[in-house]
Order: C-alpha cells, then structure tokens, then sequence
C-alpha cells in the first residue's frame, strides 16, 4: 500500500511569518501547502477589527497558498467575534493557538498555559464549535507541565468537529529545548478521531524520512524552525527540482523582504530588527553560521545592513538544510 502525499504547513512565527513574508516567501519558493499568520489576540468583541490586523489579514491566499488566522484567546466570546471577521475577508479555516510555549502568555492560561485546565478547553470549544461558521482548528502541545495532560485532553478534543489538530510533540515547560516526545505523540495520535498534524524538529529531509518511517499513517506535517532555516526545506522534502542557484534565490528573496519592509515602514529603523530576527535562522544555512550573523547584528544602518549582506554572499557559501546539527 503506497503513502499518501504529505502535506506541509508553514507554521506561524510572531515578528517573522508577517503578511510580507508570507507573500515573498509563496512567491519564490514551492512546497508549501498552508501559510499560518502569527495569532491575533486582545480585540474588542463584536467590533470590526482595526486596521493593522486588517492589512495582516489583507489575502486568503498567496500564490495560490491558503492562508489561516491564528488566534490566541481563553474567551469563547473573542474567538467567535474573530473567527466572523475572518469569515466575512474570505477566510476559511481558523486555527486555535493552545501551543505558545512563552512564560508570559502561559501564565495567563493561554497558549500552552491553558493545557493543564481540560474543563476550561471543554467549555471553550462547546461555544465556539456551536456558533462558528469555518472549519476550526487547534494547534497545541502535549501538554504544559507534562504529556500527561494530553491524557485528558484527548476525549475533550475528541467530542469536537476538530478540522485538523497540531501537535508539537514538546511540552510548554521545554520551550524548545530538547528533543520531541515521539512515544507520547504516538500515544496521543492513536486516540485521536480527527486529522493528526506533526510539528516538531523537521529540520532536513532526512529528518522527515526518520519521521515518515515511523509514523507512516501521518500525511500532514507542520513545520516552523526548519523553513526559517531553509526556505527550500519543503521542496526538498516533496523532491522538487531546485533552481541551478539556490543562494540567487535566498538573495532575492531576502532583498525583496527587506525592500518591502523599507517601504511599508517608511525606512522606519526597525526594519533592521526585522531583518535580524530573521538572519538568526537563516544564517544557520551558511556553511559559516557565526560569521554570517555577525555580519548583520552589527549593522546600525541601512547602508550597514547592505554591505553586511552583499558581504555574506561574497564571502560565505549557502549549503542549505542538513549543512549542521542545529541543536
């Protein structure tokens, strides 16, 4: 019996993944099957959302890739107010944020942070699944202090007419440390009635040959850290053809990114922090990680940032996926 294609959703990344990204990023590179946004939180419920989150939610598609609204909230109440607004721009999935591994959120019992309370995702879904409109799905961890807390999620989840259901096979407390619970994922994915999606450590193709021997009934992947650190991972992992120059590609998109941003921000100096933020990963596929980032963490000016980048790609080569151990 032969596999089932995979899938490869891009997962969101907050200051990274933005509405500039997501479109550059479709418009160069193949591979990818759903685009995430970072979530939305803290609206005012019942009102029209506010221009900004308007303009970050401006396309349902890019290049042809759906594009999904994530929310992070614990009110049943904000998650409907905004999942009509989605539906009223065009969109048709919502996915629910209950993975945010960050002590800020978590505390508030959002994020990971509300994993430990299964009574309040219980009450949570029950009003939302009753009122909603589109698909609705949840991306989540296996727990937030324990995987023992999937033990109770699961008949919740369970109850629901989930669409899909991420799971980072880590728990809130690891952030993204160590290495993904594999036993405990499987656990949870054969108890599981709805469509399983993986996130977790796919950093090479390798990577997911690993994964795919080992759970070969899973088709639906999601990946983040490792399309940061090479935006060509999903062709490379579905066996598409690379351009004949992988780093001419790396550099206009990357010029393209920055020229967006320097015009959609009015030349606003934090462009170079958007920049940096993003050459943290992405430098991780030069066969000189350290020197490359260097160059750019000192840029101040735009005109630094430039030299900074024409340097790298004179003086450093791009070796793409599997060129070191990231962890």
């Amino acid at each position: 019996m032969s596999q089932q294609p995979v899938s490869i959703y891009f997962a969101p990344f907050q200051g990274i993944t933005t509405k500039p990204f997501r479109a550059l990023y479709a418009r160069h590179f193949q591979g990818v099957d759903k685009l995430y946004t970072p979530y939305f939180s803290n609206f005012a419920v019942g009102h029209t959302l506010p221009p900004l989150k308007q303009k970050a939610l401006k396309d349902q598609f890019e290049n042809g890739v759906e594009v999904v609204p994530q929310v992070l909230s614990k009110s049943a109440e904000e998650i409907l107010s905004f999942a009509n607004s989605c539906e009223v721009l065009g969109f048709r999935e919502l996915n629910w944020n209950l993975g945010c591994p960050y002590p800020q959120v978590a505390r508030k019992k959002r994020g990971s942070g509300i994993l430990p309370f299964p009574d309040m995702v219980d009450e949570i879904l029950e009003k939302v699944m009753k009122e909603i409109h589109i698909s609705f799905s949840v991306k989540c961890r296996l727990g937030y202090l324990s995987a023992e807390e999937m033990v109770a999620l699961i008949p919740v989840f369970n109850r629901y007419p989930i669409h899909e259901l991420a799971i980072h096979a880590r728990i809130g407390k690891q952030l993204y440390s160590g290495k993904p619970d594999l036993v405990s994922f499987a656990e949870a994915a054969r108890q599981l009635q709805m469509p399983v999606v993986y996130n977790g450590d796919i950093f090479t193709p390798e990577d997911f040959g690993r994964f795919r021997n080992r759970f070969p009934e899973i088709n639906l992947l999601m990946v983040g850290r490792g399309i940061l650190y090479d935006p060509f991972l999903p062709s490379l992992i579905k066996g598409f053809e690379l351009p004949p120059d992988p780093a001419k590609t790396i550099r206009t998109f990357i010029d393209d990114l920055y020229r967006t941003y320097r015009k959609e921000r009015d030349d606003n100096p934090s462009v170079l922090n958007a920049m940096k933020e993003y050459w943290v990963y992405l430098a991780e596929s030069f066969d000189e990680p350290v020197k490359a980032f260097r160059k750019v963490r000192k840029a101040k000016t735009f005109d630094d940032y430039e030299e900074a980048i024409s340097l790298i790609f004179e003086d450093c080569k791009w070796v793409g996926a599997g060129s070191r151990l990231y962890f």
